[in-house]
């Protein structure tokens, strides 16, 4: 029986604004942290890239991505993950098929405004989902580059308290719990667990 998995599309926003040195760094840094190349993520025509993971996972590490890349000022992510199975696997996972593959790249077709996207099987399940994405999205899609930076290193230490983050990040208290309540940060907290807490514990 094929595998559920979750195929994350993505491309950057305002990629042709700025050199990749720029860019390209911070979406390394967030696909290395998550798969290998080219078996489980890779870039292709320039600013566009693929990553396979978890279903239950995938949400959280959309949302790392964009952390990742709106540390540099006018850089976005557009993101679609497709739910699914993976009949054909390759050495390189763009060129692996089954329908979490393209369930993603339908999904990425069909972004318009939206930043950030979901397709399974079930419509009713992925309107529930798309609907949290995109109030999510409005606080999300305006963060800033100190901001995402702050987001980033609380996604990479989940367990660190505001003191902690401001000693990692050589900043105060009070500008880290500022820039996580701007940020909508234990807002988007609860939308991850509600996502996980949909999948059965493995």
């Amino acid at each position: 029986m094929d595998k559920t998995i979750a195929i994350i599309t993505g491309d950057i926003i305002n990629s042709r604004k700025a050199t990749p040195l720029v860019w390209l760094p911070h979406l390394k840094e967030a696909l290395n942290a998550h798969g290998k190349e080219p078996q489980q993520w890779e870039i292709y025509r320039g600013d566009s890239f693929q990553l396979e993971t978890a279903p239950e996972k995938a949400l959280e590490i959309a949302i790392y991505i964009k952390s990742c890349l709106k540390q540099q000022k006018g850089i976005d992510v557009r993101m679609a993950i497709g739910l699914g199975e993976k009949n054909y696997s390759s050495e390189k996972i763009t060129e692996s098929n089954g329908s979490a593959f393209i369930r993603s790249g339908e999904c990425f077709e069909n972004l318009k405004k939206q930043t950030l996207a979901l397709k399974s099987s079930s419509e009713t399940w992925d309107n529930t989902i798309n609907l949290m994405l995109q109030l999510a999205s409005l606080s999300m899609d305006n963060w800033l580059p100190a901001t995402s930076r702050i987001v980033k290193t609380a996604m990479e230490h989940p367990k660190a308290n505001q003191n902690e983050l401001a000693a990692i990040l050589d900043n105060s208290q009070s500008n880290i719990s500022e820039a996580l309540l701007r940020a909508g940060f234990d807002e988007v907290q609860k939308m991850i667990a509600y996502y996980k807490s949909l999948f059965p514990k493995s």
